[in-house]
């Protein structure tokens, strides 16, 4: 049954008795009674219904007019969002109490925005709620209007410096006062009937609308909850705030609203966090301890040590498990007596490292904090690194060791030189030189009056290497011995960084390796001239048979016969490259200059591999005006190569960019694949000797790895630059630059 308060106009109560007579058992509703809607219109008052949830069901039209919006958009949002500027405190307690009473009531009280009065009566109906607002009167007295309990929270609302705000159950702003909304640069309608974790300041700080989240699902529950957060009101700028969210309870013992209070702590915190900085940043361990021994704080060095989380490091045993066993019993007792006579105590022991699992040796100092009447309340705690001088101490006697190791060795020949004299030396370097102790101490070995004449200019710049950057990569030269021979050697070396004048040398005998790299020379020469002859006899032989085939009119006998003459001119092209090998490590690949057009050269190589290419087109773009003077036939080597190679690595493409560009100084030629690329950390090696760049997809392609090397060779002579770029997967580009000939004056 609908209770009717007194006072209810005609009109309000037709509508009472309207919905009384409603079947309870399907609900009420204005929208599913077209003549209780029409009703509704003919009211003076403003009525709103809402549902059991608050969201508005219905608004007549007064109400959308007095609310600045259009009816459609006010139904299905709740009254919090729809009208924040109605909202506040009364009003919510008001609608809630009817919605779980269903009790009838009324209301005057003053909008937080308009600060007009309003009247507001509550009818309870079995769908929902009716709100009928009416324009009220200021009363004669404010202490009849409010009660005196409602004047006391809007003072204490307003005039607290920092922000508390009223909130639903659900975590709605139902009343805010002003500090947070002046912070935030917000107004109040645009945050009343909005969930908190939304309001701005908390949405730019997603760890704390975490936390607010939480702590309103607890406060909901029941439980006063305490937090501290961060908050980002502007971008550079932060306030720490600690608060407290308290539950209240409506007569029922329901939660009816929650009220959150912040209060600002930034200076606080801010005051903690430099004194942590400040412990944080020492080399020592720190320690704040309660009377019992269990850690209150502990420093980030301590906790890097350890590498163990600070919730995990708790207790007196916490702390005393990284001692070493044989230390503990004697740093407990030491403990023990200082806490019960409360004076300061030091004591030596071990600690493990968390991350290596090593003991070090730490000096530890404990003070006690007493209050007025003596009592211990605190101790603070440092652990100093004492281990470093046993650590000096058994580096230096390792180091000694680790020396006298290598002057002992019969591998690697070791001399200390102060200038150029060698002023100590192991046997094995004065074996290999023939030199004995006697020479070492009469001062009769200088190392560079030792240096063959040959390796002078190679010395002068590793001694400058070794001034500059205090030590040596290794670099082959030659000694004279004693006798006069000529010794092949490996040396690096390391200046002293307490006397620069002083090197120790490391010195590795070479002459079986150069021996070794001499009789395969000889060996890929004398193979390749060799194997030259015989080959020439079979290529002559190939073509001989295959014109008089053609002649005979047996075509496809030719055609098969001209494939047996393809791998005959890779093996020739092989044994060529080990025949230019043999000849640039002599250093004397041989060159016939003469002036060169680039332009031409490039066309016919290009025409040329291209009658013997099926696969790739060959496209020469740009044109490249001028004279090179150089080797035809050696040029013409670099650039065959490098089409070859373009066409074999691109096995997947079918075109094969040469381009020629040319300034008034140089000529520059390009070429380019669309095949699988170089690994990035290959692309410095392709120019070495017998290197390959290694890939599965490259097993079928045959070479000996010596074609870049070459062709980087004879550009050099050339006087120019080979370079590539390449990307994997998409190809690379080989640019060859030559100088032009300079025309006479």
């Amino acid at each position: 049954m609908l209770l009717l308060p007194k006072g209810l106009s005609k009109g309000e109560k037709e509508i009472g008795n309207a919905m009384c007579s409603v079947d309870a058992s399907v609900g009420v509703s204005p929208t599913s009674h077209p003549q209780l809607t029409s009703l509704l219109e003919t009211l003076s008052d403003t009525l709103i219904f809402l549902d059991p949830s608050a969201t508005i069901y219905y608004a007549s039209t007064r109400a959308a007019a007095m609310l600045g919006t259009s009816k459609q958009k006010l139904q299905g949002g709740t009254l919090w969002q729809g009208a924040p500027h109605l909202v506040g405190t009364a009003l919510y307690q008001a609608v809630t109490t009817a919605i779980h009473t269903q009790e009838s009531l009324a209301i005057t009280y003053r909008c937080p925005i308009t600060q007009n009065w309003l009247r507001v009566r509550l009818l309870p109906t079995h769908g929902g709620v009716l709100l009928f607002f009416q324009k009220g009167k200021e009363p004669v007295r404010l202490s009849d209007a409010l009660p005196q309990s409602e004047q006391r929270y809007r003072s204490l609302l307003e005039s607290f410096t920092d922000g508390i705000v009223i909130l639903t159950p659900e975590g709605l702003i139902i009343d805010i006062n002003q500090h947070p909304l002046v912070v935030a640069q917000v107004s109040r309608e645009e945050v009343i009937g909005r969930p908190m974790v939304d309001f701005p300041t908390w949405k730019s700080a997603p760890v704390a609308q975490k936390q607010l989240r939480a702590a309103i699902a607890r406060a909901s529950g029941g439980e006063t909850v305490h937090f501290e957060v961060r908050l980002y009101p502007q971008a550079e700028h932060y306030r720490d705030l600690a608060l407290v969210i308290i539950p209240h309870h409506a007569d029922n013992q329901r939660i009816e609203y929650l009220t959150c209070v912040g209060l600002e702590v930034t200076e606080r915190k801010q005051a903690e966090e430099e004194w942590r900085v400040l412990l944080d940043v020492l080399p020592h361990f720190v320690w704040v301890m309660r009377p019992d021994g269990s850690p209150s704080y502990q420093n980030r060095r301590w906790r890097d040590y350890t590498t163990v989380a600070v919730e995990d490091d708790q207790g007196i045993d916490g702390w005393s498990h990284w001692i070493h066993p044989d230390d503990r019993q004697r740093v407990l007792e030491t403990w023990q007596a200082a806490v019960q006579s409360g004076n300061p105590y030091e004591v030596q022991h071990r600690l493990l490292e968390g991350e290596t699992g090593t003991y070090r040796w730490y000096l530890t100092r404990g003070v006690p904090r007493k209050d007025q009447q003596g009592v211990i309340w605190q101790w603070v705690r440092t652990c100093t690194n004492v281990d470093e001088l046993k650590e000096v101490e058994t580096a230096l006697y390792q180091s000694r060791e680790r020396m006298r190791t290598l002057m002992d060795s019969n591998i690697i020949g070791i001399f200390i030189s102060r200038d150029d004299e060698i002023i100590e030396a192991n046997n094995t370097f004065l074996r290999m030189t023939g030199y004995s102790q006697e020479d070492l101490r009469q001062g009769n070995m200088d190392w560079f009056r030792m240096t063959h004449p040959d390796s002078f200019t190679r010395t002068q710049q590793a001694q400058q290497e070794l001034t500059q950057h205090q030590t040596l990569l290794p670099y082959e030269k030659e000694y004279v011995c004693k006798d006069g021979s000529r010794l092949p050697v490996l040396v690096c070396a390391v200046a002293f960084p307490f006397d620069p004048s002083q090197n120790i040398c490391f010195v590795l005998d070479n002459s079986a390796r150069k021996e070794l790299e001499l009789r395969k020379e000889n060996f890929l020469s004398m193979a390749s001239h060799e194997l030259k002859t015989p080959l020439t006899a079979i290529k002559m032989r190939l073509q001989l048979a295959r014109v008089r085939l053609l002649k005979q009119g047996l075509g496809e006998a030719a055609t098969m016969l001209s494939r047996a003459e393809e791998p005959v001119h890779l093996l020739d092209r092989l044994i060529g490259e080990l025949l230019d090998v043999s000849k640039l490590q002599a250093g004397k690949l041989d060159y016939l200059y003469e002036p060169v057009d680039m332009e031409a050269l490039v066309y016919e190589i290009a025409e040329t591999t291209q009658l013997m290419s099926t696969t790739h087109t060959i496209v020469v773009h740009g044109s490249a005006p001028g004279t090179v003077i150089g080797d035809k036939g050696r040029l013409e080597q670099v650039f065959i190569n490098l089409i070859s190679n373009a066409i074999a690595y691109s096995p997947d493409a079918n075109t094969v960019d040469i381009d020629l560009h040319a300034t008034s100084e140089a000529v520059t030629v390009s070429v380019r694949d669309y095949g699988i690329g170089i690994p990035q950390g290959q692309r410095e090696k392709i120019f070495e000797r017998f290197y390959r760049a290694f890939d599965l997809s490259q097993r079928a392609v045959p070479g000996l790895g010596m074609g870049l090397t070459i062709a980087q060779e004879i550009v050099t002579q050339h006087g120019g630059t080979i370079t590539v770029q390449s990307e994997e997967g998409k190809g690379s580009t080989f640019q060859v630059t030559l100088p032009l000939e300079r025309p006479t004056s």
